[in-house]
């Protein structure tokens, strides 16, 4: 599934909702920084049954090493970048780890 993401992203086959659009400004991601987290992400929870469409939450780091959450689809013909995120407490312990109280 990652190796499908990762050639959507290589071939430009992605488009960004508007509610990702926001959430990078508002956490001041770039594109670049988001492609950088997908390259070096790993799929952490696989949502093949969302409501949406099939989707997966990749984590990842920007050439930096900031952590960010990618979630997207993995069942359509373009990679759909759904939000992003840095993953911090009171949801997230770690990048990998979530919060008991979620």
């Amino acid at each position: 599934m990652l190796e499908r993401i990762l050639k959507q992203v290589r071939d430009q086959n992605v488009r960004l909702t508007q509610h990702a659009l926001q959430e990078m400004a508002e956490e001041d991601f770039t594109l670049d920084e988001i492609v950088e987290a997908i390259a070096s992400g790993q799929i952490l929870e696989d949502y093949p049954r969302h409501r949406r469409g099939a989707c997966c939450l990749v984590n990842g780091l920007t050439a930096t090493g900031r952590p960010v959450h990618v979630v997207c689809t993995t069942a359509r013909p373009t990679l759909i970048i759904i939000t992003v995120y840095e993953p911090t407490l009171p949801k997230w312990v770690t990048p990998r780890r979530r919060s008991v109280s979620t």
